[in-house]
């Protein structure tokens, strides 16, 4: 089995055949990553197997949970704010990643259409690059198998009406539930609208959730934070006005014109006359669901139709929605390739100082053990390659202080790209092979002085050594030996301070 780095800048995938054996995958301790120290088991049973998307605040990947019968997929989300916000707007950011994990909890566990929480906690672990900490956050849901409608239009274009008024149906009941709990999801858009491989429809990403007075009525006042996706959110969103259910209302009538038309809003809306126009777009949508549609619309929320509730009873009197029939619902053997919606908006964040989150509990990782394969590997690269690296250096450069100066940095650039992990298996192959083809050119009009005085005294043991190619391949086989034992050395020296200490 292979496993996922979730450290942000690392994303080794890390094998681990042993996992394979079920009995040993459910019993195995922690698994640390080979390139930079990061805990792989999260919270002690979830296994990341694949990165599903990144979004402007975090990331959001596959994984497997060990620790029940079928090993069933869910979907772990990591706090991975960008470098660029400042105190307030990451206080924000963090406060929102809270807010989907408590409105999962609230709302997921009540509404089969909306996914369940799992689990939620914090990550506290060393920085190899650093003597300070990093803390991450997680959240783990159910994993949803299917494809978002911003996905299923791109595969097959324009929906038919009966399909787009199936998907509004269902949406405004799972709305009216959101609602009716105080709450305004403010992101609704075909990306987070997700059709599993049964047909059953099922609404994402919560984290731009905001809890709102009981009242749909709420008067205006309370301003709320600049997230939402442009082109769905009304105009009372976008410019940090308050937010009212009639929000999500609008935001998915907009929905419904991209699944009927195929087109973005900037391609229905005329910014001139200052109006949507988006029929000639869709001409065969009946008269009283476009309507609908316009109704909601309208740019001042009052305007609108005021609730979920409200809307359905103005449907009234058309034909019922019938649902698309659903694909064949298949086994879930290997991780999808669908994506799934990262786990939050890409837009800016506008300043805000939410309540203070309570402070994370830390936890520690223990010290992850070194890697024994991969240092060895790397000392027996990093010393024959080193060796012939210097010998095509003493043939081109005749000072000894500019070869000497530059054979370190060469040094120094190996040993830092196979930390970073830029220098694996293949790239150490390609650069031996370049290396060495590269000497035996260089050996047949260069004779290098520290070689030809070698020369006599090798010659003594085989006749090969007259060749000082030879030679250079002899004294590049000696400095993997000697820098593999000095590695060697330093692992069991920390073997043995580790049982000591």
């Amino acid at each position: 089995m292979d496993i996922l780095c979730t450290r942000p800048g690392c994303s080794r995938l890390n094998p681990f055949p042993e996992l394979d054996n079920r009995n040993t995958l459910q019993t195995a301790q922690q698994k640390f990553c080979t390139r930079c120290g990061m805990p792989l088991i999260l919270a002690g049973r979830y296994l990341p197997v694949k990165l599903l998307g990144q979004g402007g605040f975090g990331a959001a990947f596959l994984a497997l949970d060990r620790f029940t019968p079928t090993m069933r997929f869910c979907v772990v989300k990591q706090f991975q704010p960008s470098g660029d916000l400042n105190p307030q707007q990451m206080e924000l950011a963090l406060s929102l990643f809270e807010r989907e994990a408590t409105v999962l909890e609230e709302l997921g566990n009540r509404n089969s259409q909306i996914p369940n929480l799992y689990a939620y906690f914090p990550l506290v672990v060393d920085n190899p690059r650093s003597s300070k900490t990093d803390q991450f956050f997680y959240l783990v849901q159910e994993f949803i198998n299917g494809k978002d409608y911003e996905v299923i239009v791109g595969e097959r274009g324009p929906l038919p009406e009966g399909e787009v008024r199936w998907v509004f149906t269902e949406m405004l009941k799972i709305l009216g539930f959101v609602h009716s709990r105080n709450s305004i999801h403010r992101d609704i858009k075909p990306s987070n609208i997700m059709r599993d491989q049964e047909g059953k429809l099922f609404l994402l990403d919560f984290g731009a959730v905001k809890q709102v007075a009981a009242s749909s009525q709420a008067a205006p006042g309370g301003g709320s934070t600049g997230i939402y996706s442009m082109g769905f959110a009304p105009p009372e969103q976008m410019t940090g006005a308050q937010v009212y259910p009639a929000t999500d209302l609008y935001a998915l009538a907009v929905t419904c014109l991209y699944l009927l038309t195929g087109k973005t809003a900037q391609d229905l809306y005329d910014s001139y006359q200052n109006q949507w126009q988006w029929r000639s777009s869709a001409p065969g949508v009946s008269p009283d669901f476009a309507d609908v549609l316009d109704r909601l619309l309208q740019a001042t929320p009052k305007d609108r139709y005021q609730s979920a509730e409200e809307t359905l009873q103005a449907l009234q009197g058309q034909p019922a929605p019938v649902a698309p029939a659903p694909k064949t619902a298949t086994t879930l053997q290997a991780p999808p390739q669908t994506p799934v919606s990262p786990p939050a908006p890409q837009t800016p964040v506008a300043p805000a100082v939410p309540a203070a989150a309570p402070p994370a509990p830390v936890v520690k990782a223990p010290p992850p053990p070194l890697p024994l394969t991969p240092l060895l590997l790397g000392a027996v690269y990093t010393g024959f390659q080193g060796m012939l690296v210097g010998t095509l250096l003493a043939m081109l450069i005749p000072a000894p202080g500019i070869r000497v100066g530059l054979w370190g940095m060469i040094l120094g650039g190996m040993l830092f790209g196979q930390w970073k992990g830029w220098i694996e298996t293949w790239e150490r192959l390609i650069s031996l092979g370049a290396t060495l083809g590269l000497l035996v050119w260089l050996a047949k009009w260069s004779q290098v002085g520290w070689i030809s005085a070698l020369q006599p005294a090798l010659a003594s043991l085989s006749p090969l050594f007259n060749n000082g190619l030879w030679v250079a391949l002899i004294t590049a086989l000696f400095g993997a030996l000697t820098l593999t034992a000095v590695v060697s050395l330093f692992l069991l020296i920390y073997k043995l301070l580790q049982r000591l200490l």
